[in-house]
């Protein structure tokens, strides 16, 4: 089996709720989504990568779409099924930016599970459950709207919000204490400051949080900060942007800094290092959340996948991206049932229904010779 052709897209994939934000200013409108198709042996697997705006992450839609252009031309006539060694070959022809091999590596992923005749799912390690519990994101706001939109997410079936704190301690303070009123008891919160605190700050959030249940959310820049806020506090943490390696991995272990890690796809390079880092994850005993940066049906497949061969006992939740953006990518999508839990849909790989008219010209199509 060799690689026959690779296209890629750019998609923009507008809010549904409109303007995502963030603490100290940070908003997005859309996704840039770059999607990569590799071809051979008359199967196509599909891959995604979009970041949430620019101050996210280390990455940007314009470096996905020039790096792709730059790694496609050196996977021409390989085997797709051999993930690691593609991997590697990445690695070689095209130095650090994981984030750019993301959509490729998903990509190969499906297509590698679509040649074996299994879903995705049964490569990653195979199903535990027939579903992932969701979350829903309260954007940074005034208290009394956060409050108002967390009221809705719960009545619309949600039992996890991942609440937006990270700026002004006294304002953020405010705005949990709002939103913690508003729903229903039991209701699990995720505070995720985003590493916008300093310890200092975090300290002072914490202490007058205390009476509030919720997990505490990457407060700060580095493991070693956020160490120092872990040992001041009672509450559970998980760290996000603190995980870009296996490196980071093992230090936050090591060092006992948190409880649970959320892996994002497209930061680690894609589904084959994402499902390596989760494994490692669950092995040390850490909770596990398995997301990305953004995209549509897609990606969240991804997602589903990664997160349903989780073990369930180590599995945090997930969040269901196709359903942010106003525009499609496919014909079916990951199901979602009843607005709180979201599991694979049927077929092979990914089980993504691409359809290729909705992408529009590609930005790369090349074919071997």
């Amino acid at each position: 089996m060799k690689i026959e052709r690779i296209q890629a897209f750019r998609q923009l994939q507008p809010f549904v709720d409109g303007p995502y934000r963030m603490s100290k200013g940070r908003v997005a409108d859309a996704f840039d989504s770059v999607i990569v198709a590799i071809s051979a042996d008359g199967l196509t697997g599909w891959g995604e990568m979009a970041p949430l705006g620019t101050f996210y992450s280390a990455a940007f839609a314009d470096g996905t779409q020039a790096g792709v252009k730059e790694i496609a031309p050196h996977l021409l006539g390989e085997d797709p099924r051999a993930l690691t060694r593609m991997n590697r070959l990445m690695d070689t022809v095209f130095k650090g930016h994981p984030y750019v091999k993301s959509a490729i590596d998903m990509a190969l992923n499906d297509l590698a599970a679509r040649a074996a005749g299994v879903p995705l799912v049964t490569m990653l390690g195979g199903r535990d459950g027939d579903t992932a519990d969701l979350y829903k994101v309260v954007t940074h706001g005034e208290p009394d709207a956060m409050a108002r939109n967390a009221a809705r997410f719960v009545a619309e079936g949600y039992g996890r919000l991942q609440i937006k704190v990270g700026g002004d301690v006294g304002g953020d303070i405010d705005r949990v204490a709002a939103v913690a009123d508003a729903v229903p008891r039991g209701t699990v919160l995720f505070c995720d400051a985003n590493a916008g605190w300093s310890p200092f700050q975090a300290r002072q959030f914490a202490d007058q949080t205390r009476n509030i249940d919720y997990v505490f959310e990457q407060p700060t820049v580095t493991i070693d900060d956020n160490l120092s806020v872990r040992r001041s506090v009672d509450k559970p943490m998980v760290l996000d942007e603190s995980v870009q390696s296996l490196e980071d991995l093992l230090e936050i272990h090591r060092k006992g800094v948190a409880d649970g890690v959320t892996l994002k796809i497209s930061r680690l390079g894609g589904v084959t290092r994402t499902r390596q880092m989760r494994d490692l994850a669950v092995d040390l005993g850490l909770m596990v959340t398995v997301e990305d940066t953004g995209g549509a049906e897609i990606d969240t497949a991804a997602m589903a996948h990664l997160s349903l061969s989780t073990p369930a006992e180590k599995r945090l939740h997930a969040i269901a991206f196709h359903e942010w953006v106003t525009v499609r990518t496919a014909r079916n999508a990951p199901p979602v049932y009843g607005g709180s839990r979201m599991g694979v849909p049927d077929g092979l790989g990914l089980a993504i229904d691409v359809d290729i008219d909705l992408l529009g010209k590609p930005f790369l199509d090349i074919v071997r010779s």
